[in-house]
């Protein structure tokens, strides 16, 4: 399908900014970037919002929680999710869209308690397993902390977008393996379980060819955040700072939700594969006429409220769902 024209329409405004960092960063470009990221219209779900943390081995880890606050949260039964947002491990904050409109839509589409975690980013001297040991620390907290959450500690589920699907399949194995116990479901939205991303089909490559180039991952960009979060080269990465490293034989239910123009979708397609190969239930969803990142514009639009749909229904009931596309 076409680019969704949410996004397409927005194209023009990128016209003569050299890069994604100038965009985010460089104060000539504030006004572009307030116009490419507005949405006047959209109203996010007015859920209960508080703030606490989990203790960790580098220190507390902010964490910010959100509740539909629907009557239940004394019932115990609600199912919960520790979500993690992007930013290629260098970037993003609980503020961005990603992570509160995100939280705060999954928490009232799936009756659910969502744990929005504040993950140490890899800048200035910290590298991985600094942000991975916060979201293992978040995950065990969250299901400890059920009886003040109002939640079941056997349905924490966890989940994350783009860098924060790897920290959460990442966690997901550790738990696994540390505490034989892994969550009850995996959300591994648009991520990266790759140290090397697989390489894109020639019908990927045509479809990316009408997506802006500071809105791609070229393999130029992806090995600078891979490097970076690990600290060293990929040579020496495990299974938990790249899930598709590791032996994935007993990992949890997972949904594999991929945006169809995204150069990421490649390592999403291969992880889906290798987790069918060890057994893993997995369904892999594909976001027709999306862009990587999509789950930072308002659910106004149909396939990303479809997306959250699928996501609060996989918390509900993460062994249940069929495979899907997701379209416009």
């Amino acid at each position: 399908m076409p680019i969704h024209p949410a996004m397409s329409s927005r194209f023009p405004l990128l016209e003569g900014v050299p890069s994604m960092q100038a965009l985010m960063e460089d104060p000539r470009y504030a006004q572009v970037r307030d116009e490419f990221g507005a949405h006047p219209d959209y109203q996010v779900p007015d859920v209960r919002v508080r703030s606490d943390a989990a203790p960790g081995p580098h220190g507390p880890v902010p964490v910010r929680i959100y509740d539909d606050g629907d009557g239940a949260s004394a019932s115990g039964t609600r199912p919960c999710l520790v979500w993690m947002h992007g930013g290629a491990f260098m970037a993003g904050s609980l503020d961005m869209p990603e992570a509160d409109w995100t939280s705060r839509e999954l928490a009232r589409r799936a009756g659910a308690v969502v744990v929005s975690v504040d993950y140490r980013l890899c800048n200035d001297g910290v590298h991985y397993p600094v942000p991975h040991d916060d979201v293992v620390a978040a995950v065990r907290w969250a299901g400890k902390s059920a009886s003040s959450l109002g939640i079941d500690p056997g349905r924490v589920s966890v989940g994350g977008a783009s860098a924060g699907a790897n920290l959460a399949a990442g966690a997901a194995l550790r738990l696994r393996d540390a505490d034989g116990q892994p969550p009850a479901g995996l959300i591994f939205a648009y991520g990266v379980a790759h140290s090397v991303i697989p390489p894109v089909s020639g019908e990927h490559a045509a479809l990316m060819r009408e997506v802006p180039a500071m809105l791609q991952f070229p393999p130029t960009a992806t090995s600078f955040f891979n490097v970076n979060y690990l600290g060293g080269p990929v040579s020496e990465a495990d299974g938990y700072a790249f899930p598709a490293l590791a032996d994935l034989r007993g990992l949890c239910p997972t949904l594999v939700l991929n945006a169809e123009y995204d150069d990421l979708r490649a390592s999403g397609q291969a992880f889906a594969a290798a987790l069918a190969a060890a057994g893993v239930d997995v369904r892999q969803v594909m976001a027709t006429s999306m862009l990587h990142g999509f789950l930072n514009l308002p659910a106004t639009i149909g396939p990303v409220s479809a997306a959250l749909d699928l996501i609060a229904a996989t918390l509900r009931e993460p062994a249940a769902l069929p495979a899907a596309v997701i379209t416009a």
